[in-house]
């Protein structure tokens, strides 16, 4: 069975830092390229940056480019994403979840349950 564990959120200042850990079990996540989704309150969910599975290539959507950076750690099954510079309309539920990362895009999730996901709130 599948299993993703997202954490590190939390509530900080506009301004402020968070890393996120994207952890799995039943699946080895350097097989798959993955994507960080959010979903704010009242919107739907958005992919927000993706890794790429062999050349480790990165996507960020234009609103977190050059704030937010994703990486791996293979040792770990983990992946990260280091937010910084957080704005208040980063806040939502992040989620990780296996997708398409190509042509600088991020694609659809592949995943079934949900789960919680680790809620981000950025407010002073």
């Amino acid at each position: 069975q599948v299993q993703f564990v997202e954490s590190g959120g939390g509530l900080v200042h506009p301004g402020g830092s968070l890393r996120l850990s994207c952890a799995a079990s039943g699946l080895t996540l350097d097989y798959y390229a993955i994507g960080w989704f959010r979903q704010a309150p009242g919107k739907e969910r958005e992919g927000v940056s993706c890794i790429g599975i062999s050349d480790g290539s990165t996507y960020n959507i234009d609103s977190v480019t050059g704030r937010f950076t994703i990486s791996r750690d293979s040792a770990k099954n983990t992946v990260y994403l280091q937010m910084n510079s957080l704005k208040p309309e980063d806040t939502g539920v992040y989620y990780c979840a296996p997708t398409m990362c190509t042509d600088g895009q991020i694609g659809v999730p592949v995943r079934d349950d949900w789960g919680q996901g680790t809620r981000v709130t950025v407010s002073s």
